[in-house]
């Protein structure tokens, strides 16, 4: 595939895009969530869409922003990330979780700590990333080293 600079190719769009994010930042602002949370959303989104150029310049974000770089390498980790004191804590899975139910009320990953504002805030962030990650991915922005 040839590179596509998406931006050039469809300014306007790129405009819109740029307006939506705005936007979206604003809300998060508005609803309270910690600027440090939003970095590590932008991550955890380019992580998962593959996108060197947003995951290098939101780990440098979210470095100037306090996060250490323990905690950013051990992120992806899952259980086995946690600290062998951290694990001694927690309590042992259940031997047979129940079922989700049907309609869960939250998703996954709210464990309630989070109005629904910061809820719908937070999931608009993880969707115009999606969109930036596509530009990048697309436009073959380059990852400078």
């Amino acid at each position: 595939m040839t590179s596509v600079h998406l931006g050039k190719q469809h300014p306007s769009v790129y405009r819109s895009l740029t307006t939506l994010d705005a936007e979206v930042k604003a809300a998060l602002e508005t609803a309270g969530v910690d600027p440090l949370l939003v970095e590590l959303v932008k991550i955890r989104v380019s992580q998962l869409n593959g996108c060197a150029f947003c995951l290098r310049l939101h780990t440098r974000d979210a470095l100037a922003k306090g996060e250490t770089t323990d905690r950013l390498a051990g992120g992806g980790g899952g259980g086995e990330s946690r600290s062998p004191a951290a694990r001694a804590r927690a309590p042992p899975p259940p031997p047979d979780p129940p079922p989700p139910p049907a309609v869960p009320e939250r998703r996954t990953w709210d464990d309630g700590s989070l109005t629904d504002e910061q809820m719908s805030a937070i999931s608009w962030l993880a969707t115009v990333m999606n969109a930036w990650n596509r530009v990048a991915i697309t436009s073959h922005y380059p990852v400078a080293p």
